[in-house]
């Protein structure tokens, strides 16, 4: 079924058609919000409750395309959480973090490369909102007009979170000499 009838059967009150959207998109959704967050446990309740809201307040919402939009609401979820968790506590660098996705079979864990583990750490050096850009722009694939338009920031500012994001990863990287 396409999404468009999903939110209508969730308008219904359907809770199966909330299954069926968790299911075509909680694995994408749950890799963007742990991308920003470094944090599986606070990724998978942004996106738990990304997916709650969405689907009480169903009959608010009516986005052409789910996907995108749900995107961005995890995105800009996952930026305040961290924000939130900021203000209270500092973030705590954990060497041995999975990433969702990693497996958790004893026999096929492997230690991450050294590569991965730079970026990852370069990545958790960027404030949330550059964190978001990052993630918007090269994990969803959202070009910058996609990035403005979806949230509400202007061109500028979409256009400076990447900037200095990527200029700091570079300086990041190649400290590690992960930049040639």
């Amino acid at each position: 079924m396409s999404d468009q009838r999903e939110m209508e059967r969730m308008r219904e009150g359907d809770i199966a058609a909330l299954g069926a959207l968790v299911e075509r998109y909680q694995t994408r959704s749950l890799r963007a919000a742990y991308l920003v967050t470094h944090d599986l446990a606070m990724a998978e309740d942004v996106v738990s409750a990304a997916f709650l809201r969405v689907f009480e307040r169903a009959d608010r919402y009516n986005p052409t395309q789910f996907g995108p939009w749900f995107y961005r609401i995890v995105v800009n979820d996952a930026i305040k959480a961290v924000q939130r968790r900021d203000r209270t506590t500092t973030m705590d660098h954990v060497e041995d973090a999975r990433s969702p996705g990693d497996s958790t079979d004893p026999g096929d864990a492997v230690t991450l490369n050294e590569e991965r583990r730079a970026v990852r750490d370069a990545l958790a050096e960027l404030t949330p909102s550059q964190r978001g850009a990052v993630v918007m722009r090269y994990f969803l694939d959202l070009s910058e007009s996609e990035m403005v338009e979806r949230t509400g920031r202007t061109r500028g500012t979409v256009k400076r979170h990447l900037h200095d994001a990527r200029a700091r990863l570079k300086r990041l990287l190649r400290a590690t000499d992960l930049d040639e």
